[in-house]
């Protein structure tokens, strides 16, 4: 049986090592492994996903015929340089690197024509203020590659902007920083299928966030989007000519973007599928892509079969957050998981005496999918799990229950 390596082994990884050990010996390799995960490996590797020269040799050694991640920014470089390497099926290492660095994506756009957010990529405090004081906006400040929200700050005065500069910079694989207008507006998500460089599939969704703005968190994306249907056709030209522009040959891209009078600028792209389910579940749901099967036949020179349509449902996922504290009481998730619309969950990582830590980005999320028929009918079923589902934390005393907005 021949090997794949799968790197990355979270929440969301586990739909596609659950498919592949169907057909290989799948060798993992993440930094924390859980017995979920082990069961359905033949071997495990315990490496920082960012350490491409350690894993290239576990790779070697262990003879793959393929690498592959999903749903996860980190691993990307590491695949793309891993499959190069030892001349595996894989979308180059260069272009990984423009997938994951939000200052090369920016100068992809320039280079190919195409409008983009006002920015500076740097690593000295008096150049961001220098740009901040240019625009007189607010600003984001971003660590150019890092995931999860984390280390991404609105800064609107000049007085707070070293602050979150350093906690970006602390983020930053080699310490440069992302500083760009702040855009105000609608969010978009999409997400594309590309094979032989060709984008066969496109959906747009929308991206509704908590109230507190902060976290940059979303509570939901559904699909389709409810957007007019000139935007959404723009938006998807625009993410379209982006594919194309950093040159991916076969995958799934993950692309987010924001719409401010009439404009649509990316916010970033990735070269995997969206997390939370969104690749796993949603892209089937909409298109009735087998995701993981053509993830694991691109990535082990398979030519994929694909028959996709729009199957006309609207899927979404919902997000929530548990206040700090511990879980003392839990109701209704067996009530929920009965429920014929929910697709997939993380509702089963919760348990009694849990300790739930501060919420500072999108990292502490707990969600599951919904499956509709219409938009009417996915906000019925939304309110029925939030009905539902009680979770009941104590901290110094006090009692409070699931964070929804």
């Amino acid at each position: 049986m021949k090997k794949i390596m799968i790197i990355g082994a979270g929440d969301f990884q586990l739909p596609l090592i659950k498919k592949a050990a169907e057909k290989y010996n799948v060798v993992l390799v993440a930094p924390a492994i859980s017995d979920e995960f082990k069961k359905y490996a033949c071997s495990c590797y315990y490496f920082d996903v960012r350490n491409k020269e350690e894993i290239l040799k576990v790779a070697i050694e262990e003879g793959i015929s393929g690498v592959i991640t999903d749903q996860t920014d980190i691993p990307v470089r590491t695949v793309a340089y891993i499959a190069e390497k030892l001349g595996l099926p894989g979308i180059g290492y260069e272009t990984s690197m423009i997938f994951t660095d939000k200052s090369l994506m920016r100068e992809k756009l320039i280079e190919a024509g195409l409008k983009t957010i006002p920015f500076v990529n740097t690593d000295s405090i008096s150049e961001a203020k220098t740009f901040f004081t240019n625009i007189n906006a607010p600003v984001i400040v971003k660590p150019l590659d890092t995931q999860g929200s984390r280390g991404v700050i609105r800064v609107a005065e000049l007085s707070e902007l070293e602050s979150a500069f350093n906690e970006a910079k602390s983020f930053s694989s080699n310490g440069y920083v992302l500083v760009e207008k702040y855009i105000a507006g609608d969010e978009f998500v999409i997400e594309g299928v590309t094979y032989n460089y060709e984008v066969l599939s496109q959906i747009c969704g929308d991206t509704i966030y908590f109230d507190d703005k902060t976290k940059f968190s979303a509570k939901k994306r559904i699909f389709p989007s409810i957007q007019s249907e000139d935007i959404v056709c723009k938006a998807l030209e625009f993410n379209k000519k982006i594919i194309k522009a950093f040159g991916i040959n076969n995958g799934i891209t993950h692309g987010e973007y924001i719409i401010e009078d009439g404009e649509i600028y990316l916010i970033e792209i990735a070269a995997r599928g969206g997390g939370v389910f969104i690749s796993s579940d949603l892209i089937s749901a909409e298109t009735n892509l087998d995701t993981e099967g053509f993830l694991l036949d691109i990535a082990m020179g398979i030519k994929p079969e694909l028959n996709l349509y729009d199957t006309k449902k609207v899927a979404g996922y919902r997000a929530f957050y548990l206040p700090e504290g511990e879980v003392v009481g839990i109701e209704g998730i067996a009530d929920v998981l009965s429920f014929p619309f929910i697709r997939n969950h993380q509702l089963d990582k919760i348990k009694l005496g849990m300790k739930i830590g501060k919420n500072t980005n999108k990292t502490s999320r707990f969600a599951f999918i919904i499956v509709a028929d219409n938009h009417e009918q996915w906000r019925e079923y939304e309110k029925l799990v939030i009905d539902t589902l009680k979770i009941y934390c104590i901290n110094n005393g006090a009692i409070t229950s699931i964070i929804w907005e």
